[in-house]
């Protein structure tokens, strides 16, 4: 696949114009973010994703085409599991409703720009190194059985060290002041509470990208297209959150999902690089197969879960998911103690 500079950077700059009219014609003003409006959203950035799918097609083939809906998919649902860590840290930070829509703009434009820096430094690994798939093949596997045990652990929103750093070293304040990001208190310029859980959103989806990068690789070994699977996928995350807010309790099998899909994708890299570095020639899975395969177990994990829930409602994460964001709350005094270390008068 020969991906032009001028294909690059049209492909960025059409994602930064985006960005840009999401900030300043949605979030001109900061408002709650309402279910229609994030439907709407989100049906928007599907058709833009499913658009690009398409120049995809006719530009480069249809292999290529299938290889970034497939990463686009896996993508999508992959960080699905975002979301309810971005629950925890919305409470934790007790970001205010008209205020949450901000965060998850710049926190994820912060995320998708960390990504494209461990994209780079992926496909240049698996370019000079044969045996690099090897290494995501086992480590996805070691995700995947992670994922599948700890299915029902709650996140922590607090293990994010480069948060701890700057609450460490840098003076902020306890309040949040409108939409600013830096305040004064008697003549000492102060970061907002605003400022930090932004840092947090972002920084904190690296944790995730670890795990989502090369499960995208494993579909396609095409810099752009898992660039792009990634940015559409972030894109509408944010939306998503907004819909999906309180009905992710009802997806009691995620996590199971989740682990079979890695799994999967584990054991695709693994046989791609014994058939690329050794004499063997195990068998192949096509993409249109990964699609397949994929699809089904989101649909699967989403049916089942819906049902279990009915017949049983206790089944729902929705009381537990509701404890971790009230323990949260009732800690944001210790959590801002910790933001104000460095000045206790702030």
């Amino acid at each position: 696949m020969n991906v032009s500079t001028t294909v690059w950077i049209a492909t960025i700059g059409i994602l930064i114009a985006a960005f840009v009219l999401d900030f300043v014609v949605v979030d001109a003003r900061p408002h709650v973010f309402g279910p229609k409006q994030a439907a709407r959203w989100v049906v928007a950035y599907i058709i833009a994703a499913l658009c690009f799918a398409v120049f995809v097609w006719n530009y480069f083939g249809a292999e290529y085409g299938q290889q970034f809906l497939a990463g686009w998919i896996t993508e999508y649902s992959l960080s699905v599991d975002n979301l309810f860590v971005f629950l925890v840290l919305m409470s934790s930070f007790a970001v205010p409703e008209m205020l949450k829509h901000r965060v998850l703009l710049i926190g994820v434009a912060i995320a998708i720009v960390l990504r494209g820096i461990l994209i780079v430094i992926g496909a240049a690994a698996i370019a000079k190194f044969a045996a690099t798939f090897y290494v995501f093949a086992a480590f996805l596997l070691y995700t995947a059985i992670s994922v599948w045990r700890s299915h029902d652990e709650e996140p922590d929103p607090e293990g994010n060290g480069f948060v701890r750093l700057v609450e460490k070293y840098v003076p902020t304040s306890r309040e949040y002041v409108g939409a600013k990001y830096i305040t004064k208190i008697d003549g000492k310029r102060f970061i907002t509470p605003l400022f930090v859980v932004i840092l947090a959103v972002g920084t904190t989806d690296l944790l995730f990208a670890l795990d989502s990068i090369p499960a995208v690789f494993g579909l396609t070994q095409e810099p752009y297209l898992v660039f792009a699977a990634n940015a559409f996928a972030l894109m509408g995350l944010r939306q998503l959150y907004f819909l999906l807010d309180g009905l992710l309790s009802k997806i009691i099998y995620l996590a199971r999902g989740l682990a079979i899909i890695l799994g999967f994708i584990a054991i695709k890299l693994f046989l791609e690089a014994v058939d690329g570095t050794t004499d063997l020639h195990p068998p192949h899975v096509t993409i249109a197969q990964s699609l397949m395969f994929i699809g089904t177990v989101l649909g699967v994990t989403v049916i089942t879960s819906l049902i279990a829930v009915r017949r049983s409602p206790e089944l729902a994460l929705q009381s537990e998911i509701s404890h971790a964001l009230e323990e949260s709350t009732e800690h944001r005094g210790d959590a801002i103690e910790h933001l104000g270390s460095e000045d206790p008068k702030a």
